[in-house]
C-alpha cells in the first residue's frame, strides 16, 4: 500500500494549479518524423524551421511544435502562416474533449492576433490562420462545441477552396474525426475522414499526419480493423516521436492484440522519458498496464506501478511537451492502481485505495469508482455508499462545468457501483434492473482516448452480477457481448467460460478457456487461480 498511498501524495501536489507553459526540451538530430511539404512564402530559413515543426505537429508533439514554429517566427517576422501552427498546437490533442481553460484559449488568441499582425503574404495563408481563430474566437461567450464545429465548417471550406492543397485535407479530415460525437454510433464523420485520408494515403505513405490520423479516426470497436495497415505503418515512419510509437497501440487495443500493444507501449515509453514528455510516458504505461493485465502478466503491472512515484515527483502536469496533456498523466496515475485491484479483482485493495482530489475530477473518480465496488463486494456498506455519493459530487460538478461527456462517464461508474450496492443490500431484482440500464448507457457512447479501456465494463459487470444471482444463461450473453466489443478482455474471456460451464455447455465451456490459455501464454506462473481453473477444465 506504499506505493499507491505516494502516489495519491504525488496527485495532491499534482493538483496545483500553474501556469501552462512549454516545457524546455532538446531537438533530436536528424529526428525521423515522416515527410510533409507544406509550402509557405517564407524565408528559406523559416520553411526549413516550419516544415521540422509541422512534422512534429502532425505526431501531436506540441512542445517541439510550438519550439519550432518560434523559430519560422524568428528566422522570418513576417512568416505569418507559423503564427497559425503555434495556434494549432495551443489547442492540444483534439481528441482530448475536456474544456480548455481560459488561459489556454487566450494563448491560442494570442497567437492568432500575432499572425494577423505578421501579415501572411498569401490569401491561403490568410485562410488557414482565420480558419483555426474559429476555436478561440469567442471563448467567454461561446461554447466549446460550437467553436469546434465552426472550425471543422472553415476547414471544410479551405479544403475546397484549395483541392491541390493536401494538407488541407488532412487537417479537414482531422477536424472531422475530432468533433464526432461519442454517441453517434453511424460513425458518419469518422468514415468521412478516413475515405478523406486514405485517398491522400497513396500518394503520401510516409505522411506523419495521414497514418495518424487514419488510426483516430477509426479508433472505435466497429471500425478498428480499418486502421491496422495504418497502425503498422505509423510507428516505422516517425520513429522519433514518442506519440507515433504508442498510438497504434490504439489499434492493437480495439482487437485484442495485447502484445504489439506491450511492445510498441515500451518504446513509446522510452522515447517520451527521454524527451521528459511524462505525461506521454505515463499515458503509453497506463496502455501497458492494460495489456498487461489481460495477458495476467501481473509482475510487470507490479513493477510499472512501482515507478509511478518516481515519475508523480519530476511530472509538470502544465508543461506542453508530448501528445498527451498533462490532464492525461493525471488520469494514468491514478488509472493503473485502480486497474490493477480490479482486474485482478482484488475487492479488499479496491476498496482501501487512497482518495486524492486533483483538478482534474473525472480521474479522481476512478479511485471512488474502485473502493466503491470492493466495499460492496466486500461487506463494508458505509464504504461503498461513501464512495458513491462522491461519484455523485463529482458528476454535478463536471456536468456544471460543461463537461457533459465526463460527466455521463462518472454517471455511468456511479450508478454501476450503486447496482452492486443494492446487491449487497439484498434487493438483487432493482440491483439487475439497474445494472443493465447502466449497461444500455455505457453502450450508447464511446470511451475517450485518453483511456485504453473502462475499468470496468459496464455490460461485464452485469454479467459477473448475473452469475452472482444464479443466471449463467444470461451471463453468458453478456460477457459475449462485451468480446464483441472488448476483444480479447481477460475478465469477459473468462466469465463466458465460466457461465457457459455452469449452463452445461461444456464445449463452448473449453472453447473459451482455451482461447484465455492461449492468450495467457506469458502470463505469471502459477498465475492467477481462474487460470488454474482453466487449465483444469482444458484436462
Amino acid at each position: 500500500m506504499r506505493i499507491i498511498t505516494l502516489i495519491a501524495s504525488m496527485s495532491l501536489v499534482l493538483g496545483l494549479a500553474i501556469p501552462a507553459r512549454a516545457q524546455e526540451h532538446q531537438h533530436p538530430a536528424g529526428a525521423k518524423l515522416g515527410t510533409v511539404d507544406f509550402k509557405t512564402s517564407c524565408t528559406p530559413a523559416a520553411q526549413q524551421a516550419f516544415q521540422n515543426a509541422l512534422a512534429y505537429l502532425h505526431s501531436f508533439e506540441f512542445g517541439p511544435a510550438i519550439s519550432g514554429f518560434t523559430d519560422a517566427t524568428k528566422a522570418d517576422p513576417q512568416c505569418g502562416i507559423a503564427w497559425w501552427g503555434i495556434a494549432v498546437a495551443r489547442w492540444t490533442n483534439p481528441f482530448v474533449v475536456t474544456i480548455r481553460t481560459p488561459a489556454q484559449v487566450a494563448q491560442g488568441l494570442d497567437a492568432v492576433t500575432r499572425g494577423r499582425q505578421a501579415g501572411a503574404k498569401s490569401d491561403r495563408e490568410r485562410d488557414y490562420l482565420e480558419a483555426v481563430s474559429k476555436l478561440y474566437a469567442d471563448g467567454a461567450t461561446v461554447d466549446q462545441r460550437t467553436r469546434l464545429l465552426a472550425y471543422e465548417k472553415a476547414m471544410a471550406a479551405l479544403a475546397a477552396k484549395y483541392p491541390d492543397d493536401p494538407e488541407a485535407t488532412i487537417f479537414w479530415a482531422l477536424s472531422l474525426a475530432a468533433s464526432a460525437l461519442p454517441t453517434d454510433k453511424t460513425y458518419a464523420n469518422q468514415l468521412k475522414a478516413g475515405a478523406l485520408l486514405e485517398k491522400l494515403f497513396t500518394a503520401s505513405p510516409d505522411h506523419p499526419g495521414i497514418t495518424h490520423y487514419i488510426i483516430h479516426s477509426y479508433d472505435v470497436p466497429a471500425l478498428a480493423d480499418r486502421a491496422r495497415s495504418a497502425a503498422t505503418r505509423y510507428a516505422k515512419i516517425a520513429p522519433d516521436a514518442p506519440h507515433a510509437l504508442h498510438m497504434p497501440s490504439h489499434t492493437f487495443t480495439r482487437v485484442g492484440a495485447w502484445q504489439d500493444s506491450i511492445d510498441t507501449n515500451k518504446a513509446s515509453a522510452e522515447a517520451a522519458r527521454r524527451m521528459k514528455a511524462y505525461a506521454e510516458q505515463l499515458h503509453a504505461m497506463d496502455y501497458m498496464v492494460y495489456a498487461y493485465l489481460q495477458t495476467s502478466q501481473d509482475r510487470a503491472v507490479d513493477a510499472l506501478v512501482g515507478d509511478l512515484p518516481g515519475i508523480a515527483a519530476v511530472f509538470d502536469p502544465n508543461a506542453v511537451v508530448g501528445a498527451a496533456p498533462g490532464s492525461a498523466g493525471i488520469f494514468a496515475l491514478a488509472a493503473m492502481p485502480a486497474r490493477r485491484v480490479l482486474e485482478r479483482r482484488d475487492w479488499a485493495a479496491a476498496a482501501k485505495l487512497p482518495v486524492a482530489t486533483s483538478t482534474v475530477p473525472y480521474t479522481d473518480a476512478m479511485t471512488h469508482f474502485a473502493r466503491a465496488l470492493g466495499a460492496a463486494r466486500t461487506g463494508a456498506l458505509p464504504d461503498a455508499r461513501a464512495s458513491i455519493a462522491a461519484l455523485d459530487q463529482i458528476a454535478n460538478k463536471l456536468a456544471a462545468a460543461g463537461e457533459t461527456y465526463w460527466a455521463g462517464q462518472v454517471r455511468i461508474q456511479h450508478d454501476g457501483a450503486t447496482a452492486f450496492l443494492r446487491l449487497a443490500e439484498g434487493k438483487s431484482a432493482e440491483a439487475l434492473k439497474l445494472m443493465a440500464d447502466t449497461a444500455v448507457r455505457e453502450d450508447a457512447t464511446d470511451k475517450n482516448a485518453v483511456t485504453p479501456g473502462p475499468l470496468a465494463p459496464a455490460r461485464e459487470l452485469l454479467g459477473e452480477m448475473l452469475l452472482l444471482t444464479g443466471d449463467p444463461a444470461g451471463a453468458l450473453r453478456e460477457f459475449q457481448a462485451t468480446l464483441k466489443k472488448e476483444p480479447n478482455r481477460f475478465r469477459a474471456m473468462y466469465g463466458a467460460a465460466k457461465a457457459a460451464s455452469l449452463s452445461g455447455d461444456r464445449k463452448l465451456a473449453q472453447a473459451h478457456y482455451q482461447a484465455l490459455l492461449k492468450m495467457c501464454a506469458n502470463a505469471d506462473q502459477p498465475g492467477r487461480p481462474e487460470l488454474a481453473e482453466a487449465r483444469s477444465a482444458v484436462r
